[in-house]
């Protein structure tokens, strides 16, 4: 079989991972991360567009997946299928720290009557690890797994907040920031401002701009030797009353609850 030629992102990636980098698990995944909320099904070649590969590439790996019933095709668009959720499942029940924070997100929505959740830093996003709504119909699941920029969102700007500023200053020089609303701050320098002032505070407020009409608050969430590790906030519409209601109602029980959890996570 001839060998695939590689791309040059590849070729760079695979020579800073060192030999026992597997360049076939690696494109596998970056098929896989093609389709999100926007690209829901997707064609052979818009995959191939979107991660930059080749196409004979692209065609072995989507019919890799079908056969594995990750994926499924109608012979000319793809899509991803609920196996894929698998994935995520290893993660969360491999990780005790979603055990613990699934029922304290719970209890703190209970107590608040707001939605909660915790989420961890991958890459320039946050993901969510444990969410919980007040008066639900679908499962808390549903928001498990929910990408977030970590540059718009309180969740994130805490677990940027923990980067020194030479961290902070690579990734604000590599990212480009999108505009999600009208509100959503996409200069550099203000964003620095906010991230600084999150570090400065203890704690991020966020103000319609990952989404019109929600706001949120977030803390860190502290590892016994004070390392950041992940974050915890409260989101309501704002509706719900303003600002300063938040930072003098809500924000002492996420600091509070951050302090319990704090003596759990080791």
């Amino acid at each position: 079989m001839p060998r695939l030629k590689r791309s040059e992102a590849e070729r760079r990636g695979a020579e800073m991972a060192g030999p026992d980098f597997l360049e076939a698990l690696a494109r596998g995944l970056r098929v896989v991360q093609a389709f999100d909320r926007e690209h829901r099904q997707l064609s052979l070649s818009d995959v191939a567009r979107r991660v930059e590969l080749p196409r004979a590439s692209v065609r072995r790996t989507l019919h890799t997946l079908v056969h594995l019933g990750f994926a499924a095709t109608d012979g000319r668009m793809f899509r991803l299928t609920p196996r894929v959720l698998n994935l995520a499942g290893a993660y969360l029940m491999s990780n005790a720290i979603s055990d613990i924070l699934q029922p304290a997100v719970e209890r703190l929505t209970a107590e608040v009557g707001e939605a909660c959740s915790a989420a961890v830093l991958d890459g320039d996003d946050v993901i969510m690890i444990a969410h919980a709504s007040p008066n639900r119909v679908i499962s808390v699941n549903a928001q498990i797994g929910l990408r977030l920029p970590a540059v718009s969102s309180s969740l994130g700007r805490v677990l940027l907040a923990a980067l020194d500023d030479r961290q902070l200053d690579r990734l604000l020089g590599r990212i480009k920031p999108a505009k999600l609303t009208s509100a959503t701050v996409t200069d550099r320098a203000e964003l620095r401002r906010a991230i600084r002032k999150a570090r400065d505070d203890g704690y991020a407020l966020v103000d319609q701009e990952v989404e019109a009409g929600f706001r949120s608050i977030a803390v860190p969430l502290r590892r016994l030797d004070g390392s950041v590790i992940a974050s915890l906030n409260i989101g309501a519409h704002s509706n719900r009353g303003g600002a300063d209601a938040m930072r003098s109602l809500l924000l002492p029980k996420l600091r509070a609850l951050a302090a319990e959890l704090q003596n759990q996570m080791i």
